[in-house]
């Protein structure tokens, strides 16, 4: 089965990973890759958007399909665009960076859902350990690239983010992924 250019069906990637085709390492490409977060605050009046400058992370794809890999975000390099917020989400509020550095999600499988693909884990931030399933689009590309897009709604208590000054911060926030693999 040939490599498409665009957003590939899950039966079609499954038979992709089945057989074969996109067995291997994969890297991912932080200079094409993104992650941003999404917020509001003061009582959901006021949207709040980031973007996570510093990420990285491999895969690994077997002969018969089984996918895994880890996805690693500096929780420090978070840019909302306003340094004294930014400041605070680095805290011990929030993400405390200085010692707990990295957002790690952990992936172990990879199975078709509807028209795309539900990618299962475990996301870590600060020190707590969550299981996490998200739909993503998927996108083998002719150029040897792969594709994951994706919103991941979380609730942040979840993780121990709990400082709400007088209930301004909304407890959900949406992760909005687009992670490109190259091969090894």
């Amino acid at each position: 089965m040939q490599a498409t250019s665009g957003q590939i069906t899950a039966p079609a990637l499954e038979a992709l990973l089945k057989g074969g085709t996109l067995a291997g390492e994969w890297v991912l490409d932080p200079g094409k890759s993104s992650i941003r977060l999404k917020n509001k605050s003061m009582w959901g009046l006021l949207p709040v958007n980031g973007v996570f400058g510093e990420l990285s992370g491999s895969g690994t794809v077997s002969p018969d399909g089984e996918v895994s890999g880890t996805l690693t975000v500096a929780a420090a390099s978070i840019d909302t665009k306003n340094a004294r917020r930014d400041k605070h989400l680095r805290s011990a509020d929030f993400f405390d960076s200085a010692n707990n550095p990295d957002i790690t999600f952990t992936m172990d499988g990879i199975r078709p859902s509807g028209q795309a693909v539900a990618v299962t884990g475990a996301l870590t931030v600060r020190d707590r350990t969550q299981p996490l399933t998200f739909d993503a689009a998927a996108s083998v590309r002719g150029d040897g690239e792969i594709w994951l897009d994706a919103e991941v709604r979380l609730d942040q208590a979840d993780f121990g983010l709990t400082w709400n000054l007088m209930g301004t911060v909304s407890w959900h926030n949406t992760l909005t992924i687009h992670a490109v693999f190259t091969r090894r």
